[in-house]
């Protein structure tokens, strides 16, 4: 029998995936959604000066917020682990631990917002009233750290707890009063960019309540235990997240590599790259929804002790992350100057994009894999594999490879990342392959 007609059997398994992974998906396209929304509140302020500096104010926490993402991905695990168990008591223990983490890095960025908004400005150097701005839009968002990171926490815990539902639920309600905010604070009370910092810190704890309460439920409302908070377990916390924290940096290295060094290469390469980019986040949509799905159902084989269930919702993620993969790369193929046009009427800036359409195409094709295999090592909460692979393939393969073809010029910052994320792919694969019978005890 085929791999394929082996992974085509069991529909039942095949659907449950796509439920968990659909609600994800939709609930990442309301993020770039309300994107919209804010700039063009803030694109009809008096002055361009409020827009750039809210933009300025607001990607200094969000640049910080992406980083603390490792508190999704071992709360997704460590929930999913938990529900595989069986056991209410380990659901709750997972709670709590990954809601105590959260809020209290949240806070040390309430405590330290000062030298983070400082740090802040002077990489970026606006100018004097662009910083006034910055810093007003700054000084009323940050009040909503605790809340933005304690989201992270219990939106991983709920998708490991298999409510992606829930989970669109929360973030179309913190979005839907985040747009309406906006407006009502900026356009009727004429708030400013203070409003608009507001409607964020609102929209934020209420999505915080939302999510508390829908897990505070599904836990029966057990209080937490101190034994819980050990030394053994916090021995255990700080080594799973402080490795995905160190992955994280190293993926941001990249990230931030080729946003700056593209800059280098003048106007033109830097406004293809803002386009380019799009074509990344558009298949992050499906792909990461996928890995979700894989996180949660990996996470309950494992808790489960099930070797054989591990490999099957891997199987399973790998087939409809390479058609999800295919799908994009097909779409790219026949409309990508459509969407290039659509992102652009410039046309000096349509033309240079359109020389990178071919590794547009291929980038859903190489990047599925290391996606998918993301999705499943945090299932199995093994932070160490993916701290290592991304370490490895961001100083031996991606750098490398842009040292190399330099002499390209911004394309090279491209074929390097192509390179980086299939490397990711290849080196996640081969561990997950070559130790399956050690990351999960098998019953």
């Amino acid at each position: 029998m085929t791999t394929l007609s082996y992974q085509l059997r069991g529909s039942a398994a095949h659907i449950q995936l796509l439920k968990l992974a659909l609600p994800m998906i939709l609930a990442n396209i309301t993020t770039p959604l309300l994107g919209l929304v804010d700039t063009a509140v803030m694109g009809h302020m008096d002055s361009s000066a409020q827009l750039a500096g809210a933009s300025i104010g607001a990607l200094i926490l969000t640049q910080i917020y992406w980083v603390c993402g490792f508190i999704r991905m071992s709360a997704t695990g460590m929930s999913a682990q938990a529900r595989g168990e069986g056991d209410l008591t380990v659901m709750a223990r997972s709670f709590y631990q990954t809601a105590v983490i959260a809020i209290t890095i949240g806070l040390l960025i309430w405590l330290t917002q000062q030298a983070i908004l400082q740090a802040g400005l002077w990489l970026a150097a606006p100018a004097a009233d662009v910083a006034v701005y910055s810093r007003e839009y700054f000084n009323i968002r940050v009040w909503g750290a605790p809340a933005a990171l304690l989201n992270l926490a219990l939106i991983g815990w709920l998708v490991g707890q298999q409510k992606t539902t829930s989970v669109l639920l929360v973030q179309i309600v913190g979005n839907l009063l985040n747009a309406g905010l906006d407006i009502l604070l900026v356009w009727w009370w004429d708030w400013g960019v203070s409003g608009v910092a507001l409607a964020s810190v609102v929209a934020e704890y209420t999505m915080m309540i939302m999510a508390m309460l829908i897990a505070l439920k599904h836990i029966q409302w057990q209080p937490p235990a101190l034994e819980w908070f050990n030394k053994t377990a916090r021995k255990f916390l700080m080594k799973l997240n402080g490795d995905m924290l160190l992955r994280n940096l190293a993926l941001q290295a990249c990230l931030a590599f080729l946003t700056i060094q593209g800059a280098r290469y003048g106007q033109t390469a830097t406004a293809v790259n803002a386009i380019l980019m799009q074509f990344f986040v558009l298949i992050a949509l499906g792909l990461d929804g996928i890995a979700y799905a894989v996180e949660a159902t990996v996470g309950e084989a494992a808790g489960a002790k099930s070797s054989k269930g591990v490999m099957r919702q891997t199987q399973r993620g790998l087939l409809w992350s390479g058609l999800f993969a295919v799908g994009y790369a097909v779409i790219f193929w026949f409309f990508g100057p459509q969407i290039i046009r659509l992102l652009t009427d410039i046309e000096s800036l349509q033309q240079a994009a359109y020389a990178y359409l071919g590794m547009m195409t291929v980038l859903p094709l190489v990047a599925h894999w290391c996606f998918l295999y993301d999705g499943v090592f945090v299932g199995l909460t093994q932070a160490k594999a993916m701290r290592d692979t991304m370490i490895i393939s961001a100083l031996l393969v991606y750098f490398p490879v842009w040292y190399v073809t330099q002499s390209e010029g911004n394309p090279a910052l491209w074929w390097a990342l192509l390179a980086f994320l299939l490397a990711r792919g290849v080196t996640l694969g081969a561990v997950f392959y070559w130790r399956r019978d050690k990351l999960v005890v098998s019953t």
